[in-house]
């Protein structure tokens, strides 16, 4: 049997502190995707059965129960004791916390708390930036603003995070942008943000980005709906030799695509959580196409998880099933010995992420 008795969540965010009603409850399950159909439920999709299989017995109920029943007993239970329950029971031993998600969202210290575990925090490079701007008067006390934040945060983060992927439209240039356009873009951008705007400026990005490299902490980049080698190829191999690590996060359904890359590039990495919780019940033959392309010491485990303690649950457990039946296949048929299947699980579980982000050994 392939144990991992450990998981490092090299990226996920806080939960909600607020009791949820159903409507609430199945929007975060959806993970912001609108509505369901009239007539239709987000428990009717393979993370929605996937929280139906896992969570329950967390609660004190049979697997697969109603999700009337479910919500009922998180009720019965109250936000902080279910929340408590669940993540307790993920097996998640280190969170590294994105903060930068709007809402009412347990930080860092209170998820370590209730999840009796470790976290640190990853900066969201935009986040940062627009709070910046609400705070400087000029172009040169925001740029220059900008780049003592940069600096600061890295004194206590773990990783920086960035949606320049989701929000530049196109494949990022190569190349950092020169002085001058970073002033020029700066400028129109403070002319016309209103406060609390949000930074998608394409150079600003580029920008920002080049900063968070000069920094030398990881950086993690989401992929959207992007093929992450189109949209990341460039920058990867001009940052290649720097010292700074590239993090693609959430590639599905470009996973093959993103390992490739990460196999590519002897900085880059890949996440594989998100990909297994969308998936669920498929989650080994997705895993096993990962498991195809990238280096196993440039694989990571994520939940991904954000509001609900069941997406934690969902994304260690789907892990963990999805690994345990790949490598243990690959025992079976004699094709890996146990111990290798064994020190593989444990590098993508949570090795290379201590590695990667400096976190020392378990």
């Amino acid at each position: 049997m392939i144990e991992t008795p450990s998981l490092v969540d090299q990226h996920c965010h806080g939960i909600l502190r607020t009791e949820l009603g159903l409507g609430t409850f199945e929007a975060h399950l959806g993970r912001g995707e609108g509505p369901p159909a009239p007539g239709t439920t987000f428990f009717d999709t393979q993370t929605g059965f996937a929280v139906r299989r896992w969570c329950p017995p967390l609660l004190g109920l049979e697997a697969h129960c109603p999700p009337a029943r479910y919500l009922a007993r998180r009720r019965e239970l109250g936000v902080l004791a279910a929340g408590r329950r669940l993540l307790r029971g993920s097996g998640i031993t280190t969170y590294l916390v994105d903060t930068g998600l709007p809402g009412d969202l347990t930080g860092p210290g209170e998820l370590a708390s209730t999840g009796d575990a470790e976290a640190r925090e990853i900066v969201r490079l935009e986040l940062l930036a627009e709070q910046v701007a609400d705070t400087s008067g000029t172009v040169d006390s925001f740029l220059a603003n900008l780049a003592e934040s940069v600096h600061g945060a890295a004194a206590t983060a773990v990783a920086f995070t960035s949606l320049a992927g989701v929000r530049h439209g196109g494949a990022l240039p190569a190349e950092p942008p020169g002085p001058g356009e970073v002033r020029g873009a700066a400028g129109r951008w403070l002319a016309r943000r209103p406060v609390g705007g949000e930074l998608a400026d394409p150079l600003l990005l580029r920008h920002l980005l080049w900063i968070a490299v000069a920094s030398g902490l990881p950086l993690q980049l989401h992929t959207g709906s992007a093929d992450p080698r189109c949209a990341f190829g460039g920058f990867a191999r001009a940052t290649a030799g720097l010292g700074t690590d590239l993090v693609l996060l959430h590639g599905y359904p470009h996973h093959r695509t993103a390992a490739q890359l990460a196999g590519s590039f002897p900085h880059v990495y890949a996440d594989v959580g998100p990909a297994l919780a969308r998936t669920g019940a498929r989650a080994a033959a997705v895993l096993a196409e990962i498991l195809e392309l990238a280096p196993f010491g440039k694989l990571l485990f994520s939940s991904g998880a954000h509001g609900l303690p069941e997406l934690h649950v969902v994304g260690a457990q789907l892990f963990r099933e999805a690994l345990g039946r790949v490598l243990g296949t690959w025992v079976a048929e004699g094709a890996w010995s146990l111990t290798d299947a064994q020190r593989v699980a444990g590098m993508i579980a949570a090795g290379n992420a201590r590695r990667v982000y400096g976190l020392g050994d378990a």
